[in-house]
């Protein structure tokens, strides 16, 4: 880092952004989690990476730049060779009549500047990015998968008289896609045998790009090179087969969790890659705003009760819940959680694997967790009537129990429990903050342009109400959409964003649950009481240029419309 620790709580503590008190809960929580000081002050939303950047930047007098907000063209990003610039954390984003313009983690690292000069025989013009801005951008240095593979075969086949499929470098073709996904911020790698070739699908944004096909000779061979880094059984391929494998990457050691399963054509795999910049992510980077924030802050800030985050499948739950458990993770906290699966490893944190083989369930483990003087625990998912009611009891008896449920938003969490045999009662007196959300694609920074839209097309998709609260009486408004890039393959969007609504139990609330209120009647109250839907966060988002509208109906899919 630039600046060390002692400098930049010095920095944080002039601004008024934290007193000594902070200061020391902040240092504890770096050497908790092992991260830098500096990582630190943005996990604990002190302030944002950004604003971390410019405020180091200011004090050491040298420019600022938010790679994220800027177009690069090909011929100057180029002027750095990849392999150097991730090796350094550098990028070059603009040439003009001064010089040519480098971003970089480390300006002051004056030997590659001059390197680099010569190479140009331009003058060098250092700025400040912060690191996560630069690892983003490397995306531009991206290549086509499918000429990279064809290249290995046409290289292997030129090379050798013997049969391409046999000297094919199945280990290298295997690490090479491991590697294009991760950059590509895959969340999911799907390998499918079809009838003459095999198709291979990354899942990026919640939505799957066919991304390259082999010969279907090799399937097979990839098959089997997956299984053996997986530890799975390469004789069998009529039944199902779960594993976990772990890639060196230059960025990380990168853990995968595979599913084998036998299809009509063949096996197909389904590789989920673990990436721990998932695991870095705050509750700011997710999306939230200000005032949610707080609400959430209330609520874990209480030794008891339960927080519940909810939604369907893949809408960011457990990170939610991840971002919450690296706030609490101190040493005086006892933290224990109970997973099916433990996706990510936390430091500090006492993680417990669901085995349903040895009868560990969620039930019977949140029961042995109990005894295990916890302040705080964290419930996987409470999908049972007896999970429910020991997570209640738990929650009652003095302990912070964080959860997650799938229930299509924050208020039917509420009847969502009852239905599990939890009296309303306990549940009124439990719960402190329910968390509803979904994940919408952001507009690609790259490619991103502002066009003006007629009010009579708004109509087509949102009710006058919505309109007239978020854009007015005009009658044209500016929105924002992506044109398509190499970056976001074409779409538009690139990296996803968190809409929100949050309930916070209040007192009004506690009683209408106790009277058995209906869900629409309570979310109803809610937003009366300051409450923002996910469609109004959504259209927030909207007017800030983060999204678009297409994107926000399609998660929230709204029954007014």
């Amino acid at each position: 880092m630039l600046l060390s620790d002692d400098q930049l709580r010095e920095l944080v503590t002039k601004a008024g952004l934290i007193d000594e008190k902070g200061i020391a809960m902040v240092h504890e929580y770096s050497k908790n989690a092992d991260i830098s000081f500096a990582n630190a002050l943005v996990e604990k939303n002190i302030l944002s990476d950004e604003n971390l950047g410019i405020m180091i930047a200011d004090h050491l007098k040298i420019p600022f730049v938010v790679l994220a907000k800027i177009s690069i063209p090909d011929e100057v990003y180029r002027i750095i060779p990849e392999k150097l610039a991730r090796r350094n954390k550098m990028i070059a984003f603009a040439r003009d009549t001064e010089g040519v313009r480098i971003a970089m983690v480390d300006p002051t690292n004056t030997e590659i500047l001059k390197m680099i000069e010569k190479k140009t025989d331009a003058k060098i013009l250092p700025h400040l990015a912060t690191e996560r801005d630069i690892n983003s951008t490397f995306q531009i240095y991206k290549k086509d998968l499918q000429k990279a593979f064809d290249n290995i075969l046409k290289n292997v086949n030129d090379k050798s008289g013997n049969t391409l499929m046999e000297d094919a470098p199945v280990a290298k073709m295997v690490d090479m896609l491991i590697d294009y996904a991760y950059q590509d911020k895959t969340s999911d790698i799907h390998i499918e045998p079809q009838e003459k070739n095999s198709l291979i699908r990354f899942r990026i944004d919640g939505i799957l790009h066919d991304m390259l096909i082999l010969p279907k000779n090799l399937h097979d061979r990839v098959v089997t090179r997956i299984k053996v880094l997986s530890r799975l059984r390469t004789d069998e391929h009529l039944a199902a087969q779960d594993g976990k494998m772990r890639a060196k990457l230059e960025e990380e050691n990168l853990d995968i969790r595979v599913s084998i399963v036998p299809i009509v054509e063949g096996e197909k795999i389904v590789m989920r890659l673990l990436s721990s910049h998932s695991r870095s992510i705050t509750l700011k980077d997710l999306g939230m705003n200000e005032q949610d924030l707080k609400k959430i802050t209330r609520g874990f800030n209480k030794s008891y009760g339960m927080i519940l985050s909810t939604g369907p499948t893949g809408s960011g739950k457990s990170t939610s819940i991840y971002s919450i458990l690296k706030i609490l993770n101190v040493r005086e906290r006892n933290i224990t959680t109970i997973e099916d699966p433990v996706e990510y490893r936390v430091k500090g944190v006492n993680q417990i694997q669901v085995n349903p083989k040895t009868n560990l369930t969620f039930a019977a483990g949140l029961r042995s967790i109990l005894r295990q003087d916890p302040n705080v625990v964290f419930v996987g998912e409470i999908r049972d009537s007896e999970t429910a009611g020991i997570a209640v009891n738990a929650a009652l008896t003095g302990h912070l129990v964080l959860s997650t449920l799938h229930t299509n938003d924050a208020a039917t969490a509420l009847p969502r429990l009852v239905d599990m045999k939890v009296e309303p009662f306990l549940v009124a007196s439990t719960v402190n903050v329910i968390i509803g959300q979904r994940l919408v694609r952001q507009i690609c920074d790259m490619c991103k342009t502002s066009i003006m839209v007629s009010n009579e097309e708004l109509k087509k998709n949102l009710p006058e109400p919505m309109i007239k609260k978020y854009f007015g009486n005009k009658t044209e408004v500016r929105i924002y959409k992506g044109q398509g890039c190499k970056i976001c393959h074409l779409t538009g969007y690139s990296g996803r964003i968190g809409v929100f609504e949050v309930l916070e139990v209040t007192k009004e609330i506690k009683n209408m649950i106790s009277e058995k209120v209906d869900s629409d009647v309570i979310a109803k109250k809610a937003m009366e009481l300051g409450m923002s839907s996910m469609l109004d966060d959504g259209l927030e988002k909207v007017l800030q240029g983060k999204t678009t509208i297409e994107e926000v109906l399609r998660v929230t899919k709204v029954e007014s419309l």
